[in-house]
């Protein structure tokens, strides 16, 4: 073997770094719910008034990657991904000034969210999809997906550290300093991958304009179904990233649970994300996405049968952190299959649009659930029926059979 071979390829070294930058950008993203009941203790606010301006993240997170994805395809990744770490940074700085439901809106629900969309999944997955072979795409997807749940295993517990050591107000400054750190990976993602078979696909997708692959898009009855499907994800999700600090407190237990369930999550989503990858190369995805749909509304059955201890949350973190956001790169695998790579970034955008509208749901339903009942009993079971949803929905969509993985020769 020369010492060519037995360096790491480059485009290794590229979803590398795309990993990384999903890590810091989720990480500070999906802590936010543990800044809920300082912030409501500080501004007198109300559960269901802060719940809103963070429902208005989760769907403006969702709004910008279509946008960021088109202009990502169009003029590459690098101005998008310096732009998107910048406004995130200024969001997190400036909400301890905000003392109001719609200063928080402005904050936390536009600025945050939107910066950490442009330095998100659409953006990331749509530029090294465009750079990578066909073989190789399913993995990397499963590794930048990785990284956005080793952000939140990491952020989680750090963040909650912060809190109780500076504060809220210093740890969401403290928050803005780490997210800044984002910024030199960029330069690793704006080297060109020289691969002939990634450059070859590429060129012969750039024929086709836009207009017409959004068109067509719109109107294929698998693309709509894999929106709806997703759009039950982005709803529990958003709730539990929001909620699940406010059930533990219902539950009595302290906030170190809370957290710890969070960064648990995350890291069960390392491995579900990677095992996610493997198999998007091996097996259809929308077989693994019925999967993993069914088995949650499973979970939370599982869940709200058993005692509420410190142990039983952390086992419904682990459980659920194995297919938490590992639905990303078998639902990116679809769109690849359904219109190629060339406009990735938008159409997986649009798909992460639908989910993030039911991320707005799950954030804001959730307070408003806690506020009308008292518990969140209504939000858990919608979340069953919803999950049993998405399973089915996925089962018509039209999807080429997965061609086998052939082995390497040494």
């Amino acid at each position: 073997m020369t010492d060519k071979d037995a360096r790491l390829p480059a485009w290794f070294w590229l979803t590398l770094a795309a990993a990384a930058m999903l890590a810091i950008t989720m990480g500070a993203r999906q802590s936010l719910g543990l800044f809920l009941s300082p912030l409501n203790t500080a501004t007198g606010l109300g559960v269901a008034s802060i719940s809103f301006a963070m429902a208005i993240g989760q769907f403006v997170w969702g709004a910008v990657q279509p946008v960021a994805g088109a202009v990502a395809d169009r003029h590459g990744p690098g101005r998008v991904l310096v732009v998107g770490v910048l406004i995130l940074a200024a969001g997190l700085a400036v909400t301890p000034f905000m003392a109001s439901t719609w200063g928080l809106s402005l904050s936390l629900g536009l600025l945050m969210a939107a910066g950490s969309g442009a330095g998100s999944f659409s953006v990331l997955i749509g530029a090294v999809a465009q750079r990578l072979p066909p073989q190789n795409r399913g993995m990397a997807s499963g590794i930048i997906n990785a990284g956005g749940s080793f952000g939140q295993f990491v952020f989680a517990p750090v963040v909650q550290g912060l809190i109780l050591l500076l504060g809220w107000m210093g740890a969401l400054w403290a928050l803005a300093l780490i997210t800044l750190a984002a910024l030199p990976l960029v330069r690793v993602l704006k080297r060109p991958v020289h691969d002939e078979a990634a450059v070859a696909s590429h060129a012969a997708a750039m024929a086709e304009p836009l207009s017409v692959v959004l068109r067509g898009a719109l109107r294929d009855r698998s693309y709509l179904l894999l929106h709806a499907g997703f759009f039950t994800c982005g709803f529990h999700i958003a709730f539990l990233v929001t909620h699940l600090p406010g059930e533990v407190n219902l539950c009595g237990l302290p906030a170190g649970v809370a957290s710890w369930s969070l960064a648990l999550i995350g890291l069960a989503n390392i491995f579900g994300s990677l095992f996610a990858g493997w198999c998007v190369q091996r097996y259809l995805s929308k077989m693994i996405l019925f999967w993993m749909y069914a088995s949650r509304a499973v979970l939370i059955l599982i869940f709200l049968a058993a005692p509420k201890s410190a142990l039983t949350f952390y086992l419904f973190a682990i459980g659920l952190g194995s297919t938490w956001l590992a639905t990303v790169p078998p639902t990116a695998g679809v769109v690849g299959k359904l219109f190629g790579t060339r406009y990735l970034g938008t159409l997986f955008g649009l798909t992460l649009l639908s989910h993030q509208i039911g991320g707005f749901l799950g954030a804001w339903l959730g307070g408003l659930a806690l506020a009308g009942w008292g518990s969140f009993a209504p939000m858990w079971w919608a979340d069953i029926v919803l999950a049993a949803l998405a399973a089915l929905l996925n089962l018509p969509i039209r999807e080429a059979p997965q061609q086998p993985v052939a082995g390497r020769v040494s």
